[in-house]
């Protein structure tokens, strides 16, 4: 009985300095580096798209010839503050946002 005591002390004794888990800094490094990986991944790439597009509306003029959201090619006929009209065969026109063009291509893209 007294090894059972002995053992039990040594054992008691050995559990008694626990490990100290990692530090404030060292937790909070993996997640500030996914945020930054994040951010250099998608979120500037999506804004520097969105920004490039906002110009490309912005910059419509009469003539353009254009891809629509839906996937019309067409010829800017008119420009207003929030509409655009596209023709796409002769004396067929769309009224459209100007939000929905997609593209604006080179001149001379569409024959007649």
């Amino acid at each position: 009985m007294a090894q059972t005591f002995q053992w039990i002390g040594t054992a008691h004794a050995q559990a008694g300095g626990a490990a100290e888990g990692p530090g404030f800094v060292a937790t909070l490094v993996p997640l500030i580096l996914i945020f930054v990986i994040f951010y250099l991944l998608i979120i500037r790439p999506q804004s520097k798209r969105m920004k490039q597009h906002r110009e490309m509306v912005q910059n419509l003029e009469k003539g353009d010839e254009v891809i629509t959201g839906g996937g019309f090619y067409g010829r800017v006929v008119r420009v207003n503050d929030d509409t655009v009209t596209v023709e796409l065969a002769e004396g067929v026109r769309v009224k459209s946002q100007r939000e929905s063009i997609q593209t604006v291509l080179p001149k001379g893209t569409l024959k007649d």
